[in-house]
């Protein structure tokens, strides 16, 4: 989980519509136009460019690696605040291997869920080649109840998809994959709350459904010459994913009432969706053997078609007692990006002395963005079209040094770079004025310290480090006060922070994990162009994550009689407070709250079996102020519509879970 990863939180909007953030360095709370600080990959395949995160089932997976702090100079724009790559396990050409698992679980006053993996390995050509595959489905029972609706448990979640992977030893040097991975997820309503409703329950008028389809067909090739390291990645990736929301609040806003001319027997649904194609390609060469030298060259190319339709939808009663109902699309907004993405990147390494090393790397890079985008609003300003064509060019260095100590450990400095390339905005019932048209591009600067090492007779593992950002131009996705996103530049922060890692391992079968990371946000500038000073002021913090976060694992484990071994897991994590948006006297705030998950197994030779159960003490606290963008935000008297939001942990769930390998 993300809690047992130091320095990496998400936000929790919803499944496959949460956000990725590293060391506290948040552009925003909410998801747009702005591309994610965290790059995400699968394998060598970065999969997400602006869209939340795919929230891919960790099944048949080798690890999870992250690289934390800005690593613009070999993994490019969208790796601003470090990279968060999931590993699968590769065919086996050696060994033929199966493994399945199932699981059932109550929550505490909701519905129950249930889960089933399974893989298999197959060689093939005589140990020439393997077939591995992997396949899994969920069903997540919801916990929430729609008073208005007279519904409960609204926010059940499905989740299937699985991998297919094929590869070949073409050569004794040469190896061949190809991949494909699927995953389809559909929440039939979201998980916020309103305050006053009562625990767990919320009122709308409209269920409000997500969809996140995610596809990828990958095909890699690693080499070895007697000089160098070959690695190709070519992939295709799709990516989908719907919204639908209860915009009824537009119909207490007397300027949208009346543009639109609505009233309050009107039904407002808001759609938004996204259909984005992408084809990636990367290639690397990288030094082999000895030496003191050490390097490594890549190129890089992307290309994207993104096509976000967004609808307003009015329902109006019939006319006359028995006939149908109205429908009116009120707006609507087609709109389409291309964005390309070349780079060219390098790192080199020479080791000074027995014991020092630096080493040195840069990417050159140039973006593309074209966007169009057909916009109809009924009853305004009719239609019109945003056409617009904008382009990047930059380099991105990094350098480091670093020592060895005697004892294996390692202390080191690093200066190094991200960068998000700019945008267009162009949605909304009206133009976009002409200062907010646009946004810029923003860069993180990064200096760190950071040591390394094993001590007690190495049953003791601890990394620390400290940071400083200075982060220009920020980019930030917001809302407009009628609900429809725009992305703007905020202004500059700097961050000051510091995050550890331990892990100690006693000889009694006990192991401890423990990290925790401290960040100190402060903005130096404010653009005037997104919030005027003079009348109010950013807050210190950066939105959508807390200052402070950390995370304990408890592991024990002792042979019983035979084969058996008992394993006992206890797991927690705590999240501190954060605001929702910049304004610092803005009441949607998220409180700090701790996530735990106990757990007791048996194991036997090929088979486990086990009890679990997550947040024990049934604790209902506040994980993401936000739900809906029409309507969050604290009441006020001038606008009744808004409402307070609340998104509270998923009660306590117990459960059983069984699984087996061959």
């Amino acid at each position: 989980t993300a809690g047992q990863l130091v320095g990496v939180t998400m936000t929790n909007l919803g499944p496959g519509r949460d956000k990725l953030l590293m060391r506290g360095l948040s552009d925003g709370a909410f998801t747009g136009r702005a591309r994610s600080t965290v790059g995400t990959y699968l394998d060598d395949v970065p999969i997400n460019y602006n869209a939340p995160n795919p929230d891919l089932r960790l099944v048949d997976v080798a690890r999870v690696e992250t690289v934390r702090g800005p690593q613009g100079a070999l993994y490019g724009s969208g790796a601003l605040s470090g990279v968060y790559r999931i590993v699968t396990n590769k065919p086996d050409f050696a060994d033929f291997s199966a493994a399945a698992a199932v699981s059932a679980s109550d929550t505490h006053g909701g519905s129950p869920s249930y889960e089933a993996e399974g893989s298999t390995n197959l060689p093939i050509l005589d140990g020439r080649g393997a077939i591995r595959a992997a396949g899994y489905y969920e069903l997540l029972g919801g916990y929430l109840d729609n008073v208005d609706l007279r519904l409960s448990d609204v926010d059940k979640t499905s989740r299937t998809g699985g991998r297919l992977a094929v590869g070949l030893q073409t050569s004794d040097n040469w190896r061949l994959d190809i991949s494909g991975a699927y995953q389809r997820l559909n929440s039939q309503d979201s998980q916020y709350t309103t305050v006053g409703a009562g625990r767990n329950r919320r009122t709308n008028s409209v269920r409000e459904s997500h969809d996140n389809d995610f596809g990828e067909l990958a095909v890699s090739l690693h080499g070895h010459l007697p000089w160098a390291d070959i690695s190709s990645a070519t992939a295709f990736v799709r990516h989908d994913f719907d919204s639908q929301y209860d915009a009824n609040a537009l119909t207490g806003t007397a300027a949208f009432a009346t543009a639109f001319q609505l009233t309050t027997a009107d039904q407002v649904v808001y759609l938004e969706l996204a259909r984005i194609s992408r084809i990636v390609q990367d290639i690397t060469i990288s030094s082999s053997g000895s030496g003191p030298w050490r390097w490594l060259a890549g190129a890089y190319a992307s290309a994207s078609v993104e096509r976000t339709p967004s609808f307003l939808m009015v329902t109006s009663p019939p006319l006359v007692t028995g006939g149908p109902p109205r429908a009116v699309r009120a707006y609507s907004e087609d709109r389409r990006d291309t964005f390309q993405d070349l780079a060219v990147y390098g790192e080199a390494s020479l080791t000074l002395a027995p014991k020092w090393t630096v080493s040195a790397g840069a990417r050159a890079f140039h973006n593309r963005l074209k966007t169009r985008s057909d916009i109809d609003v009924e009853g305004l300003l009719g239609s019109r079209v945003v056409a617009n064509r904008r382009s990047f060019s930059g380099v991105s260095p990094k350098i480091s040094l670093q020592y060895e100590t005697r004892s294996g450990g390692l202390v080191y400095g690093l200066y190094s770079e991200g960068y998000r390339a700019g945008g267009v905005n162009s949605g909304g019932f009206l133009p976009v004025s002409r200062l907010r048209s646009t946004f810029a591009p923003d860069r993180l600067r990064n200096f760190e310290l950071g040591a390394k090492g094993r001590f007690l007779d190495d049953r003791l593992a601890a990394r620390a480090a400290a940071y400083f950002d200075l982060w220009d131009n920020i980019q930030s996705d917001q809302y407009r006060p009628n609900g429809l996103a725009y992305t703007a530049n905020v202004g500059d922060a700097q961050i000051a922070g510091l995050e550890t890692e331990l892990a100690y391992d006693l000889t009694s079968g006990l192991s401890v994990q423990a990290n925790v990371l401290f960040a100190e946000p402060r903005f130096t500038r404010t653009n005037p162009d997104f919030i005027a000073p003079s009348t109010t002021q950013l807050g210190v913090g950066l939105p959508g994550a807390p200052r402070t976060a950390g995370g304990l694992l408890v592991r024990y484990e002792r042979p019983l009689r035979g084969a058996y071994t008992l394993r006992l897991v206890g797991q927690a994590s705590y999240i501190g407070s954060s605001r929702l948006t910049y304004v610092e006297n803005d009441a949607t705030k998220t409180g700090s709250y701790i996530e735990a998950r106990l757990s007791a197994e048996i194991a036997a030779n090929h088979w486990i079996a086990g009890l679990f159960i997550s947040n024990p003490t049934d604790a209902s606290g506040d994980t993401f102020a936000y739900g809906n963008p029409f309507t969050f935000g604290a009441p006020t008297a001038s606008d009744a519509a808004r409402v307070r939001q609340v998104t509270p942990q998923r009660p306590r769930t117990l459960g059983l879970r069984l699984s087996a390998d061959f």
